[in-house]
């Protein structure tokens, strides 16, 4: 197949290339998460009481900006029902959301890898674990996928929706369960 850059010929490859980095990532994360002997207290807690509330607050700090996410995404490709045309600021607000929902992440994500490790002792643990090393895979797969020319037009709504749902089952199976655990109403 012949084609100009970023047509049919090229959307393989970098299609590809996309996929590959996203499971070296979730893949690397696992396995160091496992080997890892889990130093069972907090790295920092920043003024929370312990590492669970540390945990659950942030991540839960990251729920409404994911969901800026998707809402500026949507409108922003004019897939947003009665939105209208996207206004210019837009694509900033996307950013800025998708940078400070990341920023909410990191230190939970450090806290599970570092200081609890990949933990399979009941199947909420064990599905929140495998999700969350697959939510950081998706993360890298997006990023590299928006600087790359080449990949199909289904691929970043795909990578972003993928992204999206992962990151509901890590909040739902940490966040959402430590909250109803503790008797922290939600609404």
């Amino acid at each position: 197949m012949t084609g100009r850059p970023g047509t049919g010929a090229r959307r393989g490859p970098a299609l590809a290339l996309v996929l590959l980095v996203g499971a070296a990532v979730a893949l690397t994360i696992g396995i160091y998460a496992r080997v890892h002997e889990p130093a069972l207290r907090p790295l920092f807690l920043v003024g929370f009481s312990g590492m669970l509330q540390l945990k659950a607050w942030l991540a839960s700090v990251a729920l409404p900006l994911v969901v800026v996410q998707v809402s500026t995404a949507l409108w922003m490709w004019g897939h947003l029902p009665g939105a209208g045309r996207a206004p210019g600021w837009l694509p900033s607000a996307h950013r800025w959301s998708g940078s400070v929902a990341f920023v909410c992440t990191v230190p939970v994500a450090l806290h599970c890898v570092w200081s609890l490790g990949f933990a399979t002792t009941t199947p909420r643990v064990l599905v929140h674990s495998i999700v969350g090393c697959g939510f950081y895979g998706a993360y890298a797969a997006k990023m590299l996928g928006l600087r790359l020319r080449g990949l199909p037009g289904w691929a970043l709504p795909v990578l972003g929706g993928t992204l999206f749902a992962l990151f509901l089952v890590v909040w739902s199976t940490s966040a959402l369960w430590f909250f109803t655990r503790s008797g922290v109403p939600l609404l």
